[in-house]
């Protein structure tokens, strides 16, 4: 259980131009794959997404981007409060 508690409203969000500026990620991870046919795979990525309320289908985890935090710590906050998952940041 995360002692986090999600932050709501957009008082403190950034915006530029009129555009409210967001943070997310691609939560992933590498898994084995299964041996079908005597065919070897090699490690394959599995990705997480996530459903939101607001509309059908899947998404990646994202969010505004606060005015008192990292572009960085804006992404691994909203892991952590849409998908209930935390890991390492990694660059592009």
């Amino acid at each position: 259980m995360s002692d986090l508690v999600a932050r709501t409203g957009r008082l403190q969000q950034r915006y530029e131009a009129g555009f409210r500026l967001v943070a997310g990620c691609i939560p992933f991870r590498y898994g084995n794959s299964n041996e079908t046919d005597d065919v070897k795979f090699g490690k394959v990525v599995e990705v997480l997404m996530i459903t939101s309320t607001s509309g059908p289908g899947l998404l990646f985890p994202k969010g505004g981007w606060e005015n008192d935090e990292t572009v960085e710590e804006a992404a691994v906050r909203e892991a952590i409060e849409e998908a209930g998952v935390r890991g390492d940041l990694l660059d592009s």
